[in-house]
């Protein structure tokens, strides 16, 4: 495709690596053919990067599709995704969801971002709710802050919680930064 014809969040392809475009500004000098500078955001790593074009440039685009699916179960290192509509299932390895996996449950909504057919990000829901497993003990002490005590969540996942919180208590938790955000109910 043309250079001109990349908007902001265009899928680009540079060196096998997917990037979105993030702002695009155009300068037309006196003299000789117009540039673009494109600010672009490493799709894998989250990097950002400026790279400058002319007029006339080709790139090529990134053949990147967005699935809604949602997450069925864990086998042998493999999470098991199922498209929504046609109820494919897709893995993606420990090593490709990074942290996420601690906010997984079955029957989690998640986006999954394929690059040629291959998933390489999912997109969590902001907030999830997980049931506490097993919680420390309270520090007591005459403090004027509120402290917290840690809770191992049914996904593994190890949350700082509130000194009320305890064992069966289900929690909402902040997927974009693992943090405790209230209780929300009680289990049996």
């Amino acid at each position: 495709m043309d250079i001109s014809e990349v908007t902001r969040n265009t899928k680009l392809l540079l060196d096998g690596t997917p990037y979105a475009a993030e702002n695009i500004e155009f300068v037309k000098p006196g003299k000789g053919r117009g540039i673009y500078h494109l600010r672009l955001r490493n799709l894998f790593t989250g990097n950002v990067q400026d790279i400058t074009y002319h007029s006339g440039d080709k790139v090529e685009e990134a053949g990147i599709t967005i699935l809604e699916m949602q997450y069925l179960y864990e086998e042998g290192g493999n999470y098991i995704f199922m498209d929504n509509t046609t109820f494919e299932q897709t893995p993606m390895t420990k090593e490709q969801l990074g942290d996420k996996h601690y906010f997984l449950k079955e029957g989690t909504p998640v986006t999954i971002l394929m690059l040629e057919e291959k998933p390489f990000d999912i997109t969590l829901p902001k907030v999830v709710e997980l049931k506490v497993v097993r919680t420390g003990a309270s520090l007591k002490g005459a403090t004027v802050t509120a402290q917290l005590k840690n809770a191992v969540l049914e996904t593994g996942a190890t949350v700082g919680v509130p000194a009320f919180i305890k064992e069966g208590d289900i929690i909402k938790v902040d997927t974009r930064t693992g943090n405790y955000l209230e209780r929300s109910g009680a289990k049996g």
